[in-house]
């Protein structure tokens, strides 16, 4: 299988919100990174037919997507930002409500839903009102109609906003599995989210594609480029407000280290560190405006 962008263009009056992107995705996990505004949802709204491009294609094995109709969007699965759901439903009857809408029969959309509020820690909450559901439990809900008819390409925007710790590693060891021989493409501007599961990362930026590549290639775009200094606590003070600073450690005896990350050594004592994803990010995202 394979979802080819095709020179994939947006406009919204006189603002350019995706710029003829153009790009090979295949089985496996996708990470698309980028600052709010990058242009992340609109690419993914064009991707589940929800927009309609201003410009270019979207080819799945080599067909327009935007000629294939219900047999595209039956083979998709989506998470939007702002997931909505009827509150008056119980977690279960949401799900097979989902289900029949996606075809299932009555028995079948109900073992389907079943399994999978299972899957992400749902199962003892099925008969309680989504209303009553915290901010973590809805999304993830949110998760799981969007896996209800295992789609063969499954688009995540923010799918891990408002969860904990613990619900993001669950999150993360689902769809790790899940995309096994599937197209996954999670939009995200949370770093840990992508660093661990994703096999290529794709950061936007103003509506184009600045880096392509494994997360090893992508991060490599880092090195040299970042910093850590000895200094006092004033020091980091003004680092921090002056610089793009990843992290500040503070010792006892009132010194801190700072990592900051530059095109050249911030203080005469600097020296480069390996550098991280969340480096990268903050080099890429450091002096831009996104839209």
């Amino acid at each position: 299988m394979e979802l080819v962008f095709d020179r994939l263009s947006k406009q919204f009056g006189p603002r350019i919100a995706v710029d003829r992107v153009s790009a090979k995705l295949t089985p496996g996990v996708t990470g698309l990174l980028g600052a709010n505004g990058a242009g992340k949802t609109t690419l993914m709204r064009m991707v589940c037919d929800v927009l309609r491009p201003t410009g270019g294609q979207i080819l799945l094995d080599g067909h327009d997507a935007a000629t294939m109709g219900d047999e595209y969007r039956a083979l998709l699965g989506y998470l939007p930002q702002d997931f909505g759901y009827y509150p008056d439903f119980s977690a279960l009857e949401f799900m097979r409500y989902m289900a029949t809408l996606k075809g299932f029969s009555n028995r079948d959309g109900r073992t389907r839903s079943m399994q999978l509020l299972e899957e992400v820690g749902l199962a003892d909450d099925a008969k309680r009102k989504v209303k009553t559901f915290s901010g973590g439990m809805k999304q993830r809900l949110g998760i799981a109609q969007a896996m209800i008819n295992d789609p063969a390409i499954l688009v995540l925007d923010e799918p891990t906003a408002g969860l904990d710790p613990k619900e993001r590693v669950r999150f993360r060891n689902l769809i790790a599995g899940f995309a096994q021989d599937k197209i996954v493409i999670l939009s995200t501007h949370i770093v840990s989210d992508v660093e661990f599961i994703a096999s290529r990362i794709m950061v936007m930026n103003r509506g184009s594609f600045v880096l392509d590549g494994t997360p090893e290639q992508v991060v490599s775009q880092a090195t040299g480029k970042v910093w850590e200094c000895h200094v006092d606590a004033h020091q980091a003070e003004v680092m921090s407000a002056n610089l793009s600073v990843a992290n500040v450690r503070y010792a006892s005896d009132g010194h801190a280290v700072v990592r900051v990350v530059a095109d050249t050594p911030p203080t005469p004592d600097a020296h480069p560190v390996d550098p991280t994803l969340e480096d990268l990010y903050l080099l890429i995202f450091r002096d831009s405006a996104t839209r």
